[in-house]
């Protein structure tokens, strides 16, 4: 059952590996391909940790760290690979925007705290993959980009806890199937030649859905967290 174990670490690195080849494809002008690989390491990122935890990982390999490959190529797929993307896509008034991402979520990841006890994620956990793919469908002005960027990177540091989908107990039931229906949805839809602008309208009850869950349960735990 170890190489089960292993087999369950190599899928997480994979990940890594799409990002290597999601940045290739958008400096090469593949920006569809790239979008479509960054919502595959979304996909491995959302199912890895489960498969860990029903092969019982941790256990059968204690000297590895499988949480912190984890948020190697969380950071690497969710932050540096997009940021890549929205230079190569042209999307920024200046590359120099892409630091904020950067930046912002180096201070995210480093936090003691950026994963909770209770499975919640503490200031907005750092999905410029969706983010970014957004701004390639509704191609918005530079500036309008970049004060899209600002505002994100802002909410990182905003301490209010937000949904960690495969995790957080409350509504997990109605959240995981939700949000794999989306996912699913939204990669057709991002990798379509000319989506519709009501498909893509249709496509954000997802991440307010999200939004929305994630407000609630910081208020049900603000007292917890003052």
């Amino acid at each position: 059952m170890r190489i089960l174990a292993w087999l369950v670490h190599l899928y997480t690195a994979s990940s890594a590996a799409l990002g290597v080849w999601a940045i290739v494809a958008a400096f090469d002008g593949s920006l569809r391909l790239a979008v479509f690989l960054m919502m595959a390491t979304l996909a491995i990122d959302s199912t890895d940790g489960a498969l860990a935890r029903a092969l019982r990982v941790r256990e059968r390999i204690p000297w590895f760290d499988g949480r912190r490959l984890d948020d190697i190529c969380d950071y690497f797929t969710y932050v540096l690979v997009p940021a890549c993307f929205l230079i190569a896509a042209d999307l920024l008034p200046h590359p120099a925007w892409a630091v904020a991402p950067v930046l912002a979520s180096a201070y995210g990841f480093s936090r003691d705290d950026a994963k909770t006890d209770d499975h919640m994620f503490t200031g907005w956990p750092s999905y410029w993959n969706v983010v970014a793919i957004y701004l390639f469908l509704l191609q918005p002005a530079p500036p309008v980009s970049a004060a899209v960027l600002s505002f994100f990177a802002a909410a990182i540091l905003v301490p209010l806890r937000y949904l960690y989908p495969s995790r957080t107990r409350e509504l997990r039931a109605l959240s995981v199937p939700l949000l794999a229906v989306w996912t699913a949805g939204f990669t057709w839809l991002a990798t379509r030649a000319d989506p519709a602008p009501a498909w893509i309208a249709v496509s954000m009850l997802g991440p307010a859905y999200y939004l929305g869950v994630s407000l609630l349960l910081d208020w049900r735990r603000r007292r917890p967290l003052a």
